[in-house]
């Protein structure tokens, strides 16, 4: 990923507002609310980022032993705000090497969680239901999942919480194996000082190379 805005759902370059457009457009899917480069993984900047976002900040919670905050994401510009954020974190995979798993909350039509899904998006459909292939706990309550098919390099789960997509994005595709047992998430912006514990790492490779 470059040092600048990218569009959402391609990773594509997009073009500032001007004198034709007051709002960012990507090339290939017009307008978008850009996807803001990655800051470097601090409790200073989940500070920036939790006073700024209107949208959760998802995060394993308590984060599982082993695990760090590898990276965050936010889609915004200064007519919407923040319109979309992703919380990476990095362990082990329970089936053994390295892990990642990307939590999404967003607004309908931004697509990032299908962009870091490898799906073609914006958003995962109309046609989730019938029997949840696994659930978050939320603030407290349930939040059904629902399996997408994704590359063969990841696995991808989506589900709703509070009128927006919470996605769940797991590389490699065997780590999706965290998800057969209940996993508890909560919103960054309401752990108070205990965001500030929070053990953060490097980029991951992945990402990075986007």
């Amino acid at each position: 990923m470059k040092g600048h805005p990218t569009c959402p759902r391609c990773g594509g370059e997009v073009r500032p507002p001007g004198l034709w457009a007051n709002h960012w457009t990507c090339a290939e899917h017009g307008q978008v609310t850009p996807l803001q480069p990655p800051g470097r993984p601090s409790a200073a900047y989940v500070a920036h980022l939790v006073h700024e976002s209107a949208v959760p900040m998802w995060v394993p919670w308590p984060l599982p032993k082993g695990w760090v905050v590898s990276a965050l994401l936010h889609c915004a510009d200064d007519v919407s705000g923040v319109r979309a954020t992703a919380t990476v974190v990095s362990g082990p995979n329970p089936l053994g090497g390295p892990a990642d798993l990307t939590l999404v909350a967003e607004e309908p039509g931004v697509g990032l969680g299908a962009w870091l899904a490898g799906l073609p998006g914006p958003d995962p459909g109309t046609d989730l239901g019938g029997t949840p292939h696994a659930r978050f706990e939320v603030t407290g309550h349930p939040a059904p999942l629902w399996s997408l098919p994704t590359p063969p390099d990841r696995a991808a789960y989506v589900g709703e919480s509070g009128g927006r997509w919470l996605w769940a994005v797991l590389r490699p595709q065997t780590a999706g194996a965290m998800l057969l047992e209940d996993l508890a998430v909560s919103d960054l912006r309401d752990l108070g000082r205990e965001a500030d514990l929070l053990p953060y790492g490097a980029l991951p490779p992945w990402l990075a190379a986007s």
